[in-house]
């Protein structure tokens, strides 16, 4: 018997021209209609790309202005990363830049909403 994991894995790995032609094989030598086949075969892998590229884990934080309130401002981005007042003040002055990266959403959010509660504009990338 063959084995079904490895069988699985080689289907939903298939081009849409290799499921195109093992279509026409599982129609022409087995009766299988080609609608039904290509259902069951590209459903898959159609599905898993989707969902791959729906869902972003990892996130960039990005100043895009420190506000009217820049003191403020300048404060939280000290507070949140750990830095010295000058090296936080650089930030907030060279606007837009990268305050995190690759963080999760949540800590994403959790920055994003401590800088616009000190006035900043924050966006997500």
């Amino acid at each position: 018997m063959a084995d079904l994991k490895e069988i699985a894995e080689q289907l939903v790995n298939l081009s849409v021209k290799e499921v195109s032609e093992l279509a026409t094989i599982m129609e022409e030598e087995y009766g299988i209609k080609p609608a039904a086949a290509a259902v069951a075969v590209a459903g898959p892998a159609a599905g898993g790309d989707a969902g791959a590229e729906a869902e972003q884990t990892e996130f960039d934080v990005v100043l895009t202005s420190g506000g009217a309130a820049k003191l403020k401002v300048v404060k939280e981005v000290k507070n949140l990363l750990g830095l010295g007042l000058k090296e936080a003040k650089g930030l907030v002055d060279d606007a837009p830049s990268t305050i995190k990266e690759k963080v999760t959403k949540e800590e994403a959010e959790s920055i994003k909403t401590a800088l616009e509660e000190a006035g900043a504009s924050v966006e997500l990338k």
